[in-house]
C-alpha cells in the first residue's frame, strides 16, 4: 500500500499528540502538589522505584539518544534548520512527542526536494501490524490517564 506524505504527517501528528497528552497528563498530576524543582526530583526518583520503571526508563533513554543522534545527522543531510528546537523539546517535554513532529518537519523538507508524492509503501501485513500496535498504545494511554 502506498503511503502519501500527507497521510504519514497525519499519523505522525496524531502520535505526537497522544505522546504529549499521555506524558503530560501524568506529569501534571505529579507536579500539582510540588514546585517544578521538587517535582522533577520526585520524577527521577520514581523512575528508580522498581525493576519495571528502571527497565522502561533505560529503554526510553537509549531510544531517545539514538533518535536524537539520527535527528541531528538527518537534519544535516537534508539541510534542515531548527533541529535543536526538536532536540530540546524532546529532552524537556517528551521525546515521544518531539520525534514525530521532527518527522513531519522532515517530510515537508523531503516534499520540497522530491515533490509531495509518496512517502513509502507498506505491505498489507505492515498496515495491519501498525494498526494493531496503534490500538494497543491508545488503549494503554487511555487506561493510564484514567487511573
Amino acid at each position: 500500500m502506498k503511503i502519501s506524505r500527507k497521510a504519514l504527517c497525519i499519523v505522525y501528528a496524531a502520535t505526537g499528540l497522544v505522546a504529549l497528552i499521555g506524558c503530560w497528563g501524568n506529569n501534571i498530576a505529579l507536579f500539582k502538589d510540588a514546585g517544578i524543582l521538587d517535582a522533577n526530583i520526585r520524577f527521577w526518583q520514581l523512575t528508580l522505584a522498581n525493576p519495571a520503571s528502571r527497565s522502561i526508563t533505560v529503554d526510553l533513554l537509549c531510544l531517545g539518544l539514538a533518535a536524537i543522534l539520527w535527528m541531528l545527522l538527518e537534519a544535516r543531510r537534508l539541510f534542515m534548520r531548527g533541529v535543536w528546537f526538536w532536540v530540546l523539546f524532546g529532552l524537556f517535554i517528551a521525546i515521544g512527542a518531539a520525534f514525530p513532529w521532527f518527522m513531519i518537519h522532515r517530510e515537508f523538507v523531503l516534499a520540497k526536494q522530491d515533490g509531495p508524492a509518496i512517502a513509502g509503501t507498506l505491505s498489507g501485513g505492515g498496515v495491519v501490524g501498525i494498526t494493531a500496535i496503534s490500538i494497543l498504545i491508545l488503549a494503554y494511554t487511555f487506561f493510564n490517564l484514567s487511573r
